[in-house]
């Protein structure tokens, strides 16, 4: 009879093993993927000021490199600002296995690639900071991938083109848009008016048709 109500009682000891060792084990992997897009970020970068270079490293825990911030739950990369740290270079497509990305700040630096391709995997993203760059080429039309997207800011770059007739229709919780002094030409996208929650816009400097060219001088911001 002892034996018979002992045998519960370790099956469910055994599966909470099960599930503790396997949680520990997703949760090393995916802080590994973490560490080695941010690794290879650092890899394409020109550190002046040796901000990254002292403290990216596999000798310190990834939540407490600066710029990184983590969730409290899952452990995982949540938000990156290296705004004004005098960066230059690429940002290369590893940055795309940050999954769980929800800011992403890198105002006011030099960085001179176009914009990943791989950046559409980060569906998570609430903020997206790129002004003050030397980002290039156009704005790809999967940029309108972002469901969870509320600000975005990407004046002051050399970007160029029209904007993606349909890029807004993908952007539903938008609030904050900031396109200002590039190199836009075209008319401004229709898709723009399906964004209900948009408070604040600035496309000035930019060679753009449509009457909804507001030029709220908010640069400081952007």
């Amino acid at each position: 009879m002892g034996n018979t109500r002992f045998i519960p009682a370790l099956t469910v000891a055994l599966l909470l093993l099960n599930f503790v060792v396997s949680f520990s084990t997703k949760t090393t992997t995916n802080i590994s993927i973490d560490q080695s897009a941010l690794l290879a970020l650092k890899a394409h970068v020109i550190d002046p000021q040796n901000l990254l270079t002292t403290n990216w490293s596999s000798a310190f825990n990834i939540c407490k490199w600066i710029g990184v911030t983590c969730g409290s739950r899952h452990r995982r990369v949540i938000a990156l600002d290296l705004s004004n740290m005098s960066l230059s270079g690429i940002v290369p497509p590893h940055i795309g296995n940050l999954s769980s990305l929800t800011w992403l700040n890198m105002r006011n630096n030099n960085f001179h690639s176009s914009l990943p391709i791989q950046l559409v995997n980060l569906n998570r993203l609430k903020y997206i900071r790129l002004s003050f760059n030397n980002f290039y080429g156009e704005i790809p039309s999967w940029f309108g991938s972002f469901p969870k997207l509320q600000y975005l800011s990407l004046s002051y770059n050399n970007l160029i083109g029209q904007i993606p007739s349909h890029m807004f229709e993908g952007l539903p919780r938008l609030q904050v848009l900031y396109l200002a002094v590039n190199r836009f030409s075209g008319k401004i996208p229709l898709s723009l008016f399906q964004c209900k929650k948009l408070e604040d816009i600035d496309l000035a400097g930019n060679s753009l048709e449509g009457d909804s060219t507001q030029r709220n001088r908010k640069l400081d911001h952007a």
